[in-house]
């Protein structure tokens, strides 16, 4: 008898933490070496999906930074994301909402040569999320102005070329767009070494992500609570029974 009630209230306790945890709100950030942090210190405090999930709340959000430095999205430029084991890691992760900023290292004349191919491998990399189990919602950020002659990226490719394709791909797949660029032009003196953000620029990107997310307010999110609610009551329900 004794050691059914400490099988049930086992039970019960897994119960329970299992419906926290399902509270929790996966995000995913996908992105190069300015989601990574590169040039920040504390960059596992202040990089921008780190201010972003305190923005957000610990609480609520599970915000995870998926970001690899020099990363593009073309595959066939000098570094694609897609072949990064932080790319396998974020699917593995099966997030709720996906957050996408990669196209700075694309503008690189040696990558920009392939730039045909840059919508068909953004459509790749969004439906490997869409395709998931927990069906995430999808946001596309446009990159942050920059340009560092000597690593090749050109802010005007980026501004030109890049931003417009981004944009059809979100037009033509219905997803909403994170416009960092504008949210970033005034800011570029938060850019040590003109492309990637201080603590104080990563900031301003994780607040303009934050801001749009709270607009939104994802079905993915909604759907998200609806479950764990369920599985409070569920747990609720089986205590007093107990």
């Amino acid at each position: 008898m004794k050691k059914t009630i400490l099988l049930l209230g086992a039970l019960l306790y897994i119960g329970i933490a299992g419906a926290q945890e399902t509270e929790k709100i996966k995000i995913a950030c996908i992105g190069n070496s300015i989601t990574y942090g590169s040039g920040i210190k504390d960059r596992a405090n202040d990089s921008y999906p780190a201010v972003l999930n305190r923005l957000l709340g610990a609480k609520k959000y599970d915000v995870r930074n998926y970001g690899v430095g020099a990363r593009t999205l073309l595959n066939k430029g000098d570094h694609p994301y897609m072949k990064e084991q932080a790319y396998r890691d974020a699917l593995a992760f099966e997030p709720d909402i996906v957050t996408i900023k990669l196209g700075t290292n694309d503008s690189k004349p040696y990558n920009w040569k392939h730039h045909a191919e840059f919508k068909d491998n953004l459509r790749t990399l969004i439906r490997s999320f869409q395709e998931l189990p927990s069906h995430p919602q999808v946001y596309l950020c446009y990159p942050i102005p920059g340009t560092r002659w000597s690593w090749g990226i050109n802010d005007s490719t980026t501004l030109h070329y890049v931003i417009p394709y981004i944009e059809e791909v979100a037009t033509e797949m219905n997803l909403p767009i994170i416009d960092l660029y504008t949210a970033f032009t005034p800011y570029r003196h938060l850019m040590p070494d003109q492309i990637h953000p201080n603590p104080d620029g990563a900031a301003i990107i994780a607040h303009e992500i934050a801001t749009v997310l709270n607009e939104k307010e994802p079905k993915a999110i909604k759907r998200r609570q609806k479950a764990a609610h369920k599985m409070a009551k569920k747990a609720r329900k089986a205590r007093k029974q107990f």
